[in-house]
């Protein structure tokens, strides 16, 4: 008798990549490196094992891969803003922080695993610290952007504080789900444009 015929349609090497990322970031958002095993990542997205290897070498690898990813990301807030070059600073400040926000909505796992997680592993501590050089990077050319007056020796500073703050606010809000967007933004929106001011 041959085996029934399976009517699950067969997903695309990069659908099912895109599961695998999105099911392990969750897993690792909410357990911790140490605590997550592949066949938890292969389990929740409905594969065997033998599939994630297709996809990533070890557990390290697809972790690696979910920080590039974030790091990838950064840049988008900005761009994805689409303002004209003369758009006043807090209209400007205010869709890139919530273009930001709706991104945390979403990947809050991502901001889980840059801050919170600590895995011990020298490798995924420098792409750690890769990813929040990278992050301030994207930060000192805003404020640059938005805060031409401020001597050159403290835009870096400035964007350091920024990013540290922003950061520290998007885990409150993470640990206190119930508190609205618009809420979150308006803290946001204080800090950095006052921040920001001459």
């Amino acid at each position: 008798m041959s085996p029934p015929i399976s009517t699950k349609p067969r997903l695309r090497p990069e659908h099912r990549r895109t599961l695998l990322e999105r099911e392990a970031l969750r897993l690792f958002g909410r357990q911790g490196y140490a605590a997550t095993r592949l066949d938890d990542v292969a389990a929740a997205a409905g594969v065997t094992k033998p599939m994630v290897y297709r996809h990533f070498a070890s557990k390290k690898d697809l972790y690696l891969a979910l920080l590039r990813r974030h790091e990838a990301d950064l840049p988008t807030f900005i761009e994805d803003a689409a303002l004209p070059v003369d758009a006043d600073p807090s209209t400007v400040i205010d869709t890139i922080l919530d273009g930001w926000l709706d991104y945390v909505e979403e990947n809050s796992d991502s901001w889980l695993i840059l801050f919170r997680d600590k895995t011990g592993d020298p490798d995924i501590e420098r792409a750690r610290v890769r990813v929040s050089r990278r992050a301030n990077e994207v930060m000192s050319h805003l404020v640059r952007e938005l805060a031409p007056h401020l001597d050159h020796e403290l835009v870096e500073p400035t964007a350091d504080f920024l990013t540290s703050g922003l950061a520290g606010l998007v885990l409150w809000w993470i640990d206190h789900p119930e508190v609205p967007k618009d809420r979150v933004k308006r803290t946001a929106m204080r800090v950095t444009t006052a921040t920001l001011r001459e």
